[in-house]
C-alpha cells in the first residue's frame, strides 16, 4: 500500500529501463542506506553486491528475485505494473482499500451509537 502523503508513480515511458524502473521503486520504498539494502537481502535472498546493483539501477533482479520483491514491496509491483501498461490493476486495488477501509469505519460508527444508546 502506499503511503497517505502519496508517492506519485511516473507512466512506464518515464520509468525508463527495466533495472532503472526498479531501482526507484526499491528507493522510493527503502531509501538507499545500508538498512535498505539488509531489508533487500532478507526479502529476496540476495548478495549484497547484486541488491547494491539493483539499487544503482545498473542491473535488475531475476524472475525469483522479482516475485520475492514483489511479495514484499507494493511499490515494486506497482512499478512493474505501470510498466507493463496495466495500471488500471493498481487503481482497481486502491478502490477495494478505500472500500474496505470505509466498511470498517461505519462498523466503528455503528458500535459507537450501539453504545451511546445503552
Amino acid at each position: 500500500m502506499l503511503p497517505k502523503k502519496g508517492i506519485v508513480f511516473p507512466n512506464g515511458e518515464i520509468l525508463g529501463p527495466f533495472p532503472r524502473a526498479v531501482a526507484y521503486a526499491l528507493k522510493s520504498e527503502l531509501g538507499s542506506t545500508h538498512q535498505a539494502v539488509k531489508t533487500i537481502r532478507k526479502w529476496t535472498g540476495a548478495g549484497e553486491r547484486t541488491v547494491k546493483n539493483w539499487l544503482a539501477g545498473t542491473s535488475g533482479p531475476s524472475g525469483e528475485h522479482m516475485v520475492d520483491l514483489i511479495r514484499h514491496s507494493d511499490h515494486v509491483l506497482t512499478v512493474l505494473l505501470t510498466m507493463a501498461g496495466r495500471q488500471h490493476i493498481c487503481a482497481a486495488q486502491k478502490l477495494v482499500d478505500a472500500r474496505n477501509k470505509l466498511a470498517e469505519t461505519v462498523e466503528q460508527i455503528d458500535a459507537l451509537m450501539e453504545e451511546g444508546t445503552r
